[in-house]
């Protein structure tokens, strides 16, 4: 997955609980709930998965809001971000086997399906513990791949990609 470092603007809400009239404390409350925000937003559909942020570039002047008393600081920072692109080759593990094919997770991407389509010789072998076989290898829960990315969409509503995975290729499937 490609690493993208972005420069992006935020507004950040802070409590006047947090509020101290020196500076680094102001700066602290600041970076923590950037980095919370982050975190609960997960990712976006332009930039992809938010990885890390690496550097505060600027907090501007902030603006108290009426009702609440809290204060609302516009910063602009930069971000190491993982968006998924058609094409790619990705490592992942199988999370769960169905007949119709697998769904596999890579670092953040949760949502990856593999269609017993693209599985090229694999059979699917119904048990309690259920896999695919072919004559050289099995695939079963936990199993690392290589695979292809033939697709990605995004959901909004989760606020994660669905990507559509293929082991069609040269060294592609199980590692």
């Amino acid at each position: 997955m490609v690493f993208l470092q972005v420069e992006m603007s935020w507004n950040v809400l802070i409590s006047p609980t947090q509020l101290s009239p020196k500076g680094l404390l102001l700066r602290k409350a600041v970076i923590v709930r950037l980095l919370e925000d982050i975190a609960n937003r997960k990712a976006s559909k332009d930039h992809g998965y938010y990885i890390a942020v690496n550097e505060l570039k600027a907090i501007s002047e902030g603006k108290v809001r009426e009702l609440t008393g809290d204060v609302l600081f516009p910063v602009i920072f930069t971000c190491i971000t993982q968006k998924p692109t058609k094409g790619e080759i990705l490592v992942g593990s199988m999370e769960k086997i169905l007949k119709h094919g697998v769904f596999l997770k890579s670092g953040p991407i949760e949502s990856i399906f593999l269609s017993e389509k693209t599985m090229n010789d694999y059979k699917y072998i119904g048990r309690e513990n259920p896999m695919f076989m072919n004559d050289h290898s099995k695939l079963e829960k936990d199993t690392a791949m290589r695979f292809k990315v033939m697709g990605f969409r995004w959901m909004e509503a989760d606020r994660q990609f669905q990507l559509l995975a293929t082991l069609a290729g040269d060294y592609l499937g199980p590692l």
